[in-house]
């Protein structure tokens, strides 16, 4: 072996080894901590595939269905194929109503197709746009 290759291969090989053990410990984490969101017919799909964990469920909220509770609210959830019944125990967020798009997290009732929620998250649009403010003060000084 030449000294041009041994001092390529001195230096080559610990710079992919270092970036490797870089990438392994970035990817790691970051895909464990990564949640998706399941439409109703995904999560009715992993429902009769024996799947009970924790996840996020994403739908818009059916008009008519949000009936409150002493402990939460009550409402269905759908994507236009499926509805699924949720009850969520605490206060949902101040936009959560009819025709909302939203982002429950919770997991299966033991009893069935209902999806306990303990957090609602409301979706919305890339375009914000801030509510007006009028001002009513007089002339500055």
């Amino acid at each position: 072996m030449t000294l041009t290759r041994r001092l390529r291969l001195r230096y080559v090989l610990p710079l992919a080894a270092s970036l490797g053990a870089v990438a392994w410990l970035v990817a790691g984490p970051l895909r464990s901590n990564i949640e998706y969101f399941r439409t109703p017919t995904e999560a009715l799909a992993a429902l009769a595939d024996g799947e009970d964990g924790r996840f996020r469920l994403a739908g818009e909220v059916v008009t008519g269905s949000v009936e409150e509770t002493a402990d939460g609210v009550t409402f269905d959830v759908t994507d236009g194929a499926n509805t699924v019944s949720v009850i969520h125990r605490g206060s949902p967020p101040e936009l959560f109503g009819d025709e909302v798009p939203v982002v429950c997290e919770g997991r299966w009732a033991k009893a069935g197709a209902t999806f306990e929620s303990d957090r609602i998250l409301i979706r919305h649009g890339n375009e914000y746009r801030p509510p007006e403010v009028t001002t009513t003060s007089g002339p500055a000084s």
